[in-house]
């Protein structure tokens, strides 16, 4: 089973689910997105603001593939480009944070840990481009998937609560412990393997 991640671009906006395509939940703010949805065509929406903040900022989203299936994806930016990140009742987000938007794993592919491989390919991408932390609005009451991640999940991939709320709060991820988590990882494989000889790590157990 092959993996891979790839960011978000024009050309592969129609491999999201197409409720999501279509959502602008995040990209306008309440009274905008009300207005695009009852025009008819807030896909139109969504392209623009995958295009304006890709020339403006930079990569802002990824999808993983499975076996060449999309399975997931996440978007993310500052929270300058997501309006409605304000209207949530623990904003605003830190000042030195990447406000993640929105995740979703494919149902069938859930369970499979492309949770966490989200989550560790925008930690890196951010990394590189000098950003110190993700801050995410989670929802403690997620029963079924919508633009707001749960917040069970968020926890579960290393974000810690930085502002609670009853329904609502706001999680952060230092994106120095993400990245050292990775290299941890890898060193005890390598570690691991290092201290095994071709033979014994081919004999049947």
């Amino acid at each position: 089973m092959s993996r891979r991640l790839v960011n978000i671009t024009l050309d592969n906006l129609e491999d999201l689910p197409r409720r999501c395509r279509r959502c602008v939940f995040w990209e306008l703010d309440p009274v905008s997105g009300e207005r695009a949805v009852n025009s008819g065509d807030p896909g139109l929406e969504k392209e623009a603001w995958i295009s304006g903040t890709l020339l403006e900022w930079g990569s802002c989203g990824k999808i993983a593939y499975v076996d060449g299936v999309p399975a997931g994806f996440v978007l993310y930016s500052p929270p300058l480009y997501s309006p409605r990140s304000v209207a949530f009742p623990t904003s605003p987000v830190s000042a030195d944070a990447v406000l993640l938007m929105t995740a979703h794993i494919i149902p069938e592919f859930s369970g499979g840990g492309l949770g966490r491989m989200l989550i560790q390919g925008v930690a890196k991408d951010l990394t590189r481009r000098g950003v110190k932390a993700i801050e995410a609005f989670g929802d403690l009451k997620w029963e079924e998937p919508s633009c707001v991640v749960p917040a069970e999940y968020l926890l579960s991939v290393g974000f810690k609560t930085v502002r609670p709320h009853l329904r609502f709060p706001r999680l952060r991820l230092e994106l120095k412990s993400a990245v050292s988590w990775r290299e941890d990882v890898e060193v005890a494989l390598e570690r691991l393997l290092g201290s095994m000889s071709p033979e014994r790590a081919l004999r049947p157990v």
